[in-house]
């Protein structure tokens, strides 16, 4: 590693899914912008993100969002020394965007272009605090979110082995899709965590997928269980005895004909049902997180545990995991563990600092793995 400046700024895009996003860092750890354009909104009506409409989008917001990230850089462009994106893993239109705008930035101004690993930006954004010390190596970071889950021991800078990752879902995926089952909405995962905190504790158990004896994890049985929980729930519901049959002068009066059975709708859930089976799933979840995170520190001697990705910021899970731990926990700013930019820059100043420059000739890479 060289020692770069503290004031070494980078000036960092982020367009892997459904956010825009520019952020100026300087010296890997000091936020001086970070600026994200949701499309939150605009995707929720289809109940997740649709690639087409997230890439023009994103083509419409780029410049105002890299404009206002260096408006509150005093000095401007004069005061940037590199340019980063992340190229993979996401949605290939989307990630062309953003890598394809900070090549033609980069290359026009004569700077370094830094091409960053997505699921290696989340883990980087707890190094973005100057004000306190950054996590010691070796590190366990649980990376945690809509398309990804993962364990993975870091040893150094750059330097990562993939413990155990997930066989199915994503805990992210699972959210969203227990959410939809549930008619909570998108996204499923603050819909569920609000729903979970009006239940009661030890209403509802529902099944853990330990997959002893590894690191990885699966999500889709308890997926799978809780669709299975809201079908023998509206079939008991429709069970239910039907209001007594209309009377005339005091007699039954029977149909002329007997009448086509009804069709009868799933009965619509109750909230507080609802809000059960919501507790239920977000305990099962984090009890296998949490769990796999702390023996994975344990067995490899880490100095700490980072929680990173978009579902780090759960509350259950941020605080299970911090009262299990025999370490420190590092965990984002919640506005620093969804999608930004911010910590594509931090990400980069350590792989700059480490040697590594891309060429113009990097393309994005929607499959991207991590350490790669």
């Amino acid at each position: 590693m060289r020692d770069l400046p503290n004031t070494y700024t980078i000036l960092a895009l982020e367009t892997s899914c459904d956010e825009t996003a520019a952020a100026v860092v300087r010296g890997g750890r000091e936020v001086i912008a970070n600026i994200v354009a949701s499309q939150m909104d605009m995707h929720s009506r289809y109940g997740g993100i649709v690639p087409e409409v997230a890439s023009r989008q994103h083509i419409l917001s780029l410049t105002p969002v890299v404009e206002a990230a260096l408006a509150a850089l005093p000095g401007g462009w004069s005061a940037v020394d590199a340019v980063a994106a992340t190229h993979g893993p996401g949605l290939s239109g989307a990630l062309l965007t953003g890598l394809n705008a900070a090549k033609a930035l980069a290359w026009q101004r004569g700077l370094p272009f830094i091409g960053v690993n997505h699921l290696e930006a989340h883990i980087y954004a707890s190094w973005l605090d100057p004000r306190s010390a950054p996590p010691t190596f070796p590190v366990i970071a649980l990376v945690v979110s809509g398309g990804h889950t993962l364990l993975a021991l870091l040893r150094d800078h750059g330097d990562y082995t993939i413990l155990g990752q997930t066989r199915d879902d994503a805990v992210g995926e699972a959210f969203d899709k227990v959410a939809r089952i549930l008619g909570l909405g998108y996204p499923g995962g603050p819909a569920i965590q609000h729903a979970a905190e009006k239940a009661q504790a030890g209403g509802m158990v529902l099944p853990r997928a330990w997959l002893r004896e590894s690191f990885d994890f699966s999500f889709s049985g308890l997926k799978t269980a809780v669709l299975h929980k809201v079908q023998e729930h509206q079939e008991r519901e429709a069970r239910l005895p039907a209001k007594p049959a209309g009377k005339h002068k005091g007699r039954t009066v029977p149909p002329a004909t007997p009448p086509e059975p009804p069709k009868v709708a799933p009965a619509p859930l109750d909230p507080r049902w609802v809000a059960q089976v919501a507790y239920a799933f977000q305990e099962s979840v984090v009890d296998v997180l949490s769990t796999k995170a702390v023996e994975a520190a344990r067995q490899h001697g880490a100095s700490a545990i980072i929680l990173a990705g978009g579902v780090a910021a759960n509350t259950r899970l941020r605080s299970e995991l911090s009262r299990r731990a025999e370490v420190p926990i590092f965990v984002p700013p919640i506005a620093l563990c969804t999608d930004n930019a911010a910590m594509v820059a931090a990400a980069a100043f350590y792989r700059f600092a480490a040697g590594m420059q891309s060429g113009w000739e990097l393309d994005v890479t929607p499959n991207l793995r991590l350490g790669m």
